[in-house]
């Protein structure tokens, strides 16, 4: 007996021992797998940061700087255009994130039943994604600008008794040229996501609650959305991420001044003054910093999330 006892100990320690050098060796593998991306791409990036970084705190010597200091991030706290650009950014960035979370989650519910008898709206609803931001801020340009086709067929009719009657939709203050070139761009995108996440869950638990007399609006408000809440929330944070580092569709459609952030960085780079430059790269340096935090976040949030959804569906 003692024997036998002593062999299983025996086998279950070689179990173990095989199990932990089965997932050294997936790790090994996966190492190997990115060496290529980390070596083409990650370290790059992480060199281009780090200079960055370096030359925003000071060590510029193109113009003279040399010694590290953290006045061109001072610089901030009392530059009122930095402030006014940071609400800017801000508000710009969650009206477009909402706008596009609220519209994706209408056609996520509707192609779901759609998509079940023509899969090819499913398509249609990527098309979007294959066209470049800049192309969609000049197609929202020629299409809400004074001189644009809406303002054309609005004189036209008769409705404004010229063109310049038009109310202004571009380059204005509340940057709704900005919403809406962002809500066409990344609407289908967190549509997308929320559509997989529908399809993957199916209708059972729909069915269960209307057979338990739960209306369309308790079924959706009790049912649906908590359990796509997670891919909602994440995919909105990623476009959260996303429009506050953009700058082709600010730089088309928003006002110069109080610009968002990307534009500010692009423009004080682009100075011909080089003195100018470090404060753009420590604007950068924000941006990329606020970016970072959000995408941590989202990672978080993600495997917590995901915990969670596995533990309600099974």
């Amino acid at each position: 007996m003692r024997s036998f006892c002593r062999i299983r100990v025996n086998e279950t320690a070689v179990l173990r021992r095989l199990m932990r050098l089965r997932s050294q060796s997936a790790r090994v593998r996966i190492a190997m797998g990115l060496a290529p991306l980390a070596l083409t791409v990650g370290i790059p990036f992480a060199g281009g940061m780090a200079l960055a970084f370096v030359q925003s705190v000071g060590f510029f010597p193109a113009v003279g700087e040399a010694h590290l200091t953290a006045a061109h991030y001072l610089a901030f706290v009392t530059d009122s255009e930095f402030r006014d650009s940071l609400l800017v950014t801000l508000g710009l960035a969650t009206a477009a994130t909402m706008v596009s979370a609220l519209i994706g989650l209408f056609i996520a519910l509707f192609l779901r039943k759609a998509t079940q008898r023509y899969q090819s709206l499913a398509v249609l609803v990527q098309v979007p994604l294959a066209v470049p931001h800049i192309v969609m801020a000049l197609f929202v340009l020629e299409l809400l600008a004074p001189s644009g086709l809406i303002a054309r067929v609005v004189c036209a009719l008769g409705i404004i008794h010229s063109q310049a009657a038009f109310p202004a939709l571009i380059n204005d203050r509340f940057g709704i040229g900005i919403i809406f070139a962002y809500a066409l761009k990344e609407a289908p995108f967190i549509a997308l996501m929320l559509l997989a996440v529908l399809l993957r869950i199916g209708d059972d638990y729909d069915a269960v609650a209307r057979t338990l007399g739960a209306s369309r609006w308790q079924r959706l408000r009790y049912v649906t959305l908590p359990m796509i809440f997670p891919a909602l929330l994440s995919s909105s944070l990623l476009v959260f991420a996303f429009v506050c580092g953009a700058y082709e569709v600010p730089l088309l459609l928003g006002r110069q001044f109080p610009a968002m952030l990307p534009v500010v960085a692009q423009r004080k780079f682009m100075n011909v003054d080089l003195t100018v430059r470090p404060d753009a790269i420590a604007v950068g340096m924000v941006i990329a910093f606020v970016t970072f935090v959000i995408v941590l976040s989202y990672m978080r949030l993600a495997r917590a999330l995901s915990t969670s959804e596995r533990t309600l569906i099974f």
